[in-house]
């Protein structure tokens, strides 16, 4: 094993700036070495920007670069099994952006493509890392809140401008996201519900366009049930008349309360007692995952994100979106 890993991006758009990009950066053991848009000087400015010593236009010659171990892939979904396959042929390490493709069949195909060569696939699902959401999974390790009985979340919010313009955005391409911003945002409560509870037997949903301001879907309901019993509901609606992130878990003792993305205290209640937290994120919210990338690349932990796990989560999104019936 190498003692550095030279990482190359694809795609560095605005989720490279500070979300990611600069975690490759500070993580011991790792070094972002090259970059790629397919607007060289875009590349050549993020390049200059972040002291990257490389950048190209082309995806194939980073991909290939023989200067390169491991490639992150941060385009949208569309192409992320285009590029992802490329990456396995070369026989590199890759880390997808979320969702790890805007299918099952096709996260399915990608996965595979590393498994069989036995080459590590990581899929950026961040929140499995973060000290925030590590809490909770102890909380309900430690059994604070009993055996869990059912877990449910809301999230909604109000059109932005953007929509509301009817302006192209990829976000809402039902031939790149179906599911629209479920895709984009909802795809990371689930996988955390999964890294809390195990994996889903079953799920089901409804999933419509309620706005007529885009093709994909803005409105989804969907209910799950977990291999261990615990049952689980959800909606998703982007034409609310404000934002609401609220997630619940019950227990047989008790109850925790937090939200997926903002940083409310995480609460848990317990008979009369009630625990308040506050963990704020990083500056770079993905340092935590990337972190734990270079502990298994390098010191031969398991990472909690992986292409098996996020092509599970695949599955459930497709089911509740109705795709897999």
């Amino acid at each position: 094993m190498n003692n550095i890993y030279r990482w190359g991006i694809i795609g560095c758009g605005n989720v490279t700036e500070l979300k990611s990009g600069p975690a490759y950066q500070k993580v011991e053991g790792f070094e972002l070495h090259a970059v790629m848009r397919r607007d060289v000087e875009k590349a050549k400015d993020y390049a200059s920007r972040h002291n990257v010593p490389k950048f190209y236009g082309n995806a194939d010659e980073l991909i290939n670069d023989p200067e390169i171990d491991a490639v992150y892939i941060a385009t949208p979904p569309d192409t992320h099994a285009f590029y992802a396959l490329k990456v396995a042929a070369a026989g590199k390490t890759c880390c997808i952006e979320k969702p790890m493709a805007p299918t099952f069949q096709e996260s399915v195909l990608v996965n595979n493509a590393f498994l069989e060569k036995n080459i590590p696939l990581f899929v950026a699902y961040y929140r499995r890392s973060l000290p925030r959401f590590e809490q909770i999974k102890s909380w309900l390790e430690a059994g604070k809140i009993g055996e869990v009985r059912h877990i449910s979340w809301h999230l909604s919010k109000p059109a932005n401008a953007i929509d509301l313009s009817k302006a192209y955005n990829w976000r809402t391409d039902i031939k790149i996201a179906y599911g629209g911003y479920f895709d984009d945002l909802a795809s990371h409560g689930i996988d955390l519900f999964i890294h809390f509870l195990g994996d889903i037997e079953n799920a089901n949903g409804t999933a419509v366009n309620q706005q007529g301001l885009y093709t994909a879907m803005d409105a989804v309901t969907g209910y799950w049930v977990h291999k261990s019993g615990v049952t689980g509901s959800g909606s998703w609606n982007f034409g609310s008349e404000k934002r609401e992130d609220t997630v619940q878990i019950y227990g047989s003792k008790g109850k925790i309360t937090f939200s997926v993305f903002d940083e409310n205290p995480l609460v848990l209640e317990s008979g009369n007692q009630e625990e308040r937290l506050t963990i704020e994120h990083p500056e770079n919210v993905q340092f935590y995952h990337v972190q734990n990338m270079k502990k298994h690349l390098l010191n031969n932990a398991i990472h909690p994100s992986t292409g098996s796990t996020a092509t599970h989560t695949g599955w459930v999104l497709d089911k509740i979106l109705g795709k897999n019936k």
